[in-house]
Order: C-alpha cells, then sequence, then structure tokens
C-alpha cells in the first residue's frame, strides 16, 4: 500500500508541475505573441513585410526618373552649374535644442515631438493621425469645439510630449518655419507646463510634391485663405512691410487667377518648403540685400537640406504608408489605424486641368522645392530601405 501511494503522489506531483510549467510558459508566450501582434499590427495592412520591401525598387526607379526630368528643368531656369557648389557654401546651426534623429525618444521622459507644419504637404491629416489614433497608454484628451488635444505624458497630468497645431495651438506662431519654431520651443513649452524644464525635441515635418503642393496653395488663398497673421519671425523681429509686401489688398486674394499668382515676386507659396525648413538668420532673414540672389538661394537650399536631414523623422504626402511604418518605427509609437493614400486630391484634379506651359512654369518658379524634394525622396528611400533591412535581421 505505501508503494502504491507514493507511486501516485509521484504521479500526482508531476502533473501539478507539468502544469504549472506549462501555464507559465503559455503566459509567456501569450505576451510575447501580445507584443509581437502590436509591432506587427502597422504591417497588416501591407500584406507581408518581404512583399512591401520588394516595392521599393519599382518606387527608386520612378524616383530616379522624375529627378531626371527635374533637372533638365532646373538648367532651363538657373545656370547650368548652379547647384554644383553646395559643399564650398557654409551652413552651420547654432541652436542647441536641436536632437537629431539617432536619439531614442522617451515619452515618460522628457522627449517632446515637435510638428513643423508646413502648408498644403497633408499636414492637417498628420496632425491628426498624431492626436487620435496613436496607441497610447494614455491617449490625447480631445476637445471636439476648439479642435485641440491635451496630449499628457503616462505618468502626468501637467507635461506634454507633443507640440503641434493640435495639441496646444499655434503656440509659435501660425505655420511656424523652422527659423521660428527653434528659438521658440523652450518658451512655448515653459508657458503651457508653467515650469521652465530641461527638454529634449524631436522635429518632424511632411513634404509633398513641389507642383502639386504649389497649385493646392492657389486653390486655398482662391478660397480665401490667406495665412496674413502669419509672423514671419527672424532675427529677434517680424518681417516688415518693405521686406515682404503683400500680393493683394483687402482682406483676401479672392478669384486670383493662377497667372497673377505666379507673377507676384513676394507671394510665400513659391518654393514655401525650401524656405520653411531653412535657418533664415543664415541669410540674413528676409531682408534681400544682405547678400545676391543666386548666394542666398544656395545657402537656403543647403539649409534646408541639413536640416531636414537631421530631422529625426519626415513624411512624404505621395506615400502615406511607408510614412507611417517609418514614424513608428523610428518612435516606437503605433497608430491604430492605416494611414490612407488618397487617389485625388483638389491640387491633383487641378494639377490634370492646368496646360503643360504652366506646370512648366510652375516647377521652374518652384526650383529650389523640386531640388529639395528630389533629395528628400532619395533620404526618404534610403531610411526605409535601412529600416527594412533592420526588421529582416530580427525575424
Amino acid at each position: 500500500m505505501n508503494w502504491m501511494k507514493k507511486k501516485w503522489l509521484f504521479i500526482f506531483k508531476f502533473v501539478l508541475t507539468f502544469s504549472v510549467v506549462t501555464t507559465i510558459g503559455g503566459i509567456i508566450f501569450l505576451v510575447f505573441l501580445c507584443q509581437e501582434q502590436k509591432n506587427m499590427s502597422s504591417l497588416s495592412n501591407y500584406k507581408e513585410q518581404r512583399d512591401f520591401l520588394e516595392t521599393i525598387e519599382k518606387y527608386r526607379l520612378l524616383i530616379e526618373e522624375n529627378i531626371r526630368d527635374s533637372d533638365s528643368l532646373l538648367a532651363l531656369q538657373k545656370p547650368k552649374h548652379f547647384f554644383s557648389n553646395f559643399s564650398s557654401v557654409p551652413v552651420t546651426s547654432t541652436i542647441e535644442n536641436f536632437t537629431y534623429k539617432t536619439a531614442r525618444f522617451d515619452i515618460r521622459k522628457s522627449d517632446v515631438i515637435v510638428f513643423l507644419h508646413i502648408q498644403k504637404t497633408c499636414g492637417s491629416t498628420f496632425g491628426w493621425h498624431l492626436v487620435r489614433d496613436l496607441d497610447l497608454e494614455k491617449p490625447c484628451q480631445c476637445r471636439e469645439e476648439y479642435k485641440i488635444c491635451k496630449c499628457y505624458r503616462p505618468n502626468s497630468y501637467t507635461r506634454f510630449w507633443l507640440l503641434s497645431r493640435n495639441s496646444l495651438g499655434w503656440k509659435c506662431g501660425i505655420h511656424a518655419d523652422w527659423t521660428e519654431m527653434t528659438n521658440c520651443v523652450d518658451l512655448a513649452m515653459n508657458r503651457a507646463e508653467g515650469k521652465v524644464r530641461k527638454r529634449r525635441y524631436f522635429y518632424v515635418t511632411v513634404l509633398r510634391d513641389p507642383v502639386t503642393r504649389f497649385i493646392s496653395e492657389y486653390k486655398h488663398v482662391l478660397r480665401g485663405a490667406t495665412w496674413k497673421d502669419s509672423r514671419h519671425w527672424c532675427g529677434g523681429r517680424t518681417a516688415t512691410e518693405e521686406e515682404l509686401p503683400s500680393c493683394f489688398s483687402g482682406e483676401n486674394w479672392l478669384n486670383v487667377t493662377l497667372e497673377e499668382f505666379m507673377k507676384c515676386p513676394s507671394n510665400m507659396a513659391i518654393n514655401r518648403q525650401t524656405r520653411m525648413l531653412a535657418d533664415l538668420s543664415l541669410i540674413g532673414c528676409y531682408n534681400k540685400s544682405a547678400m545676391s540672389e543666386k548666394e542666398r538661394d544656395l545657402i537656403m537650399l543647403q539649409s534646408a537640406k541639413t536640416n531636414l536631414e537631421s530631422m529625426s523623422y519626415f513624411g512624404l504626402c505621395e506615400y502615406q504608408k511607408f510614412s507611417q511604418y517609418l514614424f513608428e518605427r523610428t518612435f516606437d509609437l503605433y497608430f491604430l489605424i492605416s494611414f490612407e493614400q488618397y487617389n485625388t486630391t483638389r491640387g491633383e484634379n487641378f494639377t490634370r486641368e492646368t496646360t503643360e506651359e504652366n506646370l512648366q512654369k510652375i516647377r521652374k518658379l518652384n526650383y529650389l522645392d523640386v531640388e529639395l524634394y528630389n533629395y528628400a525622396k532619395n533620404l526618404f528611400m534610403s531610411r526605409f530601405k535601412k529600416q527594412m533591412d533592420i526588421d529582416r535581421e530580427e525575424e
């Protein structure tokens, strides 16, 4: 009998031990599986990761073709070797609070994502994604009537991790550019939180094809938009009326023709993306007498490229899925919904209706943005490919 009791006791202990080990192992596996599903959720709509990777080369070929076309257009507008001596242009930044892309974002500590919103680049859509659609431990608290969402850190109700139009409003001015933003963020965040703190800033932006963007802004102005309250702050002051004369009289520029829109030399829509990403203090701000037009253009374009490359993240309006993927991998923050690539917009519809002659004129007029966007596309695809390679190695 003692032998039988020992036998059954041994069997009971074995079954109990096996059950405990299996249960613990199952819990660990489920935790791991949930984490993996979260990490891969943004790719569920891309089919499979390897299939997604195979599409890169197709886009690379399209980009190279676009660059060749753009180069031929630039040659019509500027001297043959206009863009050949960038390396000789001294471009430096004195902004100490500019955080490079190699730093890792931590939403619980002192890190802040700063969204530099350029007009008509799909920025409004991206801005709403940031405050409404991220899978956060503490989601942003939105008040629809004010179109503002308070994005607090998971461990605080007084500190914010996002500075954007949709989170804290235009704290640095309406559509503040790089020059305004980098000189304003500390003061803006100190006022928002009511306390002086040391923070790290992660700048993000979205770019768009220059021709489509320019036409989209024209259509927006045609409907009454002016952005007349923009500060254009540089060198400790706002730009004067003499430096930036208005293109129209009255409250707005309603019923302006495309030809009139292109002819105004002080139209801020022209090469807007380059100007908004450049450090304008390097060219004497809006004082055009400080140097020649060629010097201004060279320095401004190179500065915009330098600042763009140093940004933690930038997306492209024409590549919504790719942009979402890069943001999620850069910040380890994941969206609950997939970005949509709209087939047509007002700007794209109008582009199709515009004569080829006018499209050529727009490309020539925005030659700095054309050059910047070609550079941005190559840099974007390089970052995308690098991140995909990292993900494949971690499989």
